[in-house]
């Protein structure tokens, strides 16, 4: 099976503009693509994780990745996807936060002579002359066909700001920039982006009179309304910092029955044949899929290693054997006790497993709370310096572990 193929094969692609073509350029390692990443925080996400999954296997395919970080863009904003207008960022947070993508990218995609280059579109957006901009490139654009744009329809009502209308022209300048100085002559990204894709791939023939091709990739991130990626109290990282590889693997392991094969077709790298002989197992096998998901994924981003570390300890939870060697904890202080003791819901708050006070005292009132393996029964109870001293196990519903622990 050839490489796009594969990608069919897995479900990867949503819609091309030239199908022919693009096939014939990625089965002949001939795609010079990139992909674009907005730096608007200091680490990638789930959301992130397929279009470096797609990287790397369309790589070591042969075909040559461009990424594209958003150091212009970024200063912007893309109304994609949003009900209301993104926080702006300074140059600095940008700056610090492209750097820091790079570092969690060389774990996918490998930089180097001849083989994946990341440039930054601030080198060029930066320096635009306004008047200049508008001659060249705003006149291929048409206004009636940009508000027509789903990007753009879906904020009319809410509001959208001058700023972010210039979006999709700076994208698509993007794309143009990249095929007249690197070659580029396709530009990947998910369902949310094709309108700006296509005015991409329509400029670059309307100055240059070359080719050039757009294709998305079924994010899960995108078209299933974003449910991947997130927690009730945010995303989760690759960063091991802000998500720990348990954390990470839990996440993995708790996916529904319904999205694990095809989150194994998505975003592992096992062949093909194998994931068709999973996907004729008894529904019995459920929580081996599970285990086969989380731990792939976790050693992609993190090692085998870490993937090994979390594996152990969720399945020591599991099993009841105590072992909280890699629980994600939160250590507490003095200040955090009222006369030596500390509140449930206080607790609940203080460990970030739930985001208010209302929903710990209502799902704490739903049975869903236990320490060190007892339920807790009311929102009143409380826990002294002695028990947190030796490490407080808390379990929210079936799947949340987490452990507090007081400074000594």
């Amino acid at each position: 099976m050839q490489i796009y193929e594969e990608l069919v094969a897995r479900g990867l692609i949503a819609q091309t503009t030239n199908e022919k073509e693009i096939r014939q350029l990625i089965n002949n390692g001939g795609a010079k693509f990139y992909i674009g990443f907005d730096p608007t925080a200091d680490s990638l996400h789930v959301g992130h994780f397929m279009a470096l999954c797609l990287m790397k296997r369309l790589q070591m395919a042969g075909n040559k990745p461009v990424v594209l970080i958003g150091g212009g863009t970024g200063m912007v904003g893309d109304p994609s996807g949003r009900s209301d207008m993104r926080k702006m960022l300074t140059v600095e947070d940008i700056e610090h936060n492209c750097n820091c993508f790079k570092k969690q990218m060389e774990r996918f995609i490998e930089f180097g002579e001849d083989k994946a280059i990341m440039v930054n579109n601030a080198d060029w957006l930066m320096k635009l002359n306004y008047i200049e901009l508008l001659r060249d490139v705003g006149a291929c654009f048409s206004v009636n066909n940009m508000l027509r744009a789903e990007c753009y329809k879906q904020r009319m009502e809410k509001g959208l700001s001058f700023l972010e209308f210039n979006y999709m022209i700076m994208q698509s300048y993007d794309f143009l920039y990249l095929h007249n100085h690197y070659g580029c002559n396709m530009q990947f990204g998910g369902d949310d982006q094709w309108s700006n894709m296509l005015f991409g791939a329509d400029l670059i023939r309307r100055k240059t009179g070359d080719d050039a091709y757009a294709m998305t990739i079924t994010l899960l991130m995108n078209s299933e309304g974003k449910k991947m990626g997130k927690t009730a109290n945010g995303a989760v990282w690759l960063d091991p910092n802000k998500t720990s590889p348990f954390e990470f693997y839990q996440y993995w392991r708790n996916v529904d029955d319904a999205d694990v094969m095809k989150c194994i077709k998505m975003l592992t790298f096992l062949p093909m044949e194998q994931i068709e002989e999973m996907g004729a197992w008894d529904d019995s096998r459920i929580n081996e899929k599970k285990e086969i998901l989380a731990y792939q994924l976790t050693a992609l981003v993190h090692g085998n290693d870490e993937a090994d570390k979390a594996q152990t300890a969720a399945r020591a939870l599991f099993s009841g054997d105590g072992d909280d060697s890699s629980m994600p904890s939160t250590a507490l202080d003095g200040s955090d006790l009222t006369d030596g003791q500390i509140g449930i819901i206080d607790l609940l708050i203080k460990c970030e497993l739930l985001p208010s006070r209302s929903e710990a005292r209502r799902l704490i009132i739903q049975g869903g709370v236990s320490v060190n393996g007892d339920k807790v029964t009311s929102p009143d109870a409380t826990f002294g310096a002695d028990m947190l001293a030796d490490g407080l196990k808390i379990k929210k519903g079936k799947k949340v572990f987490h452990k507090a622990v007081l400074k000594q």
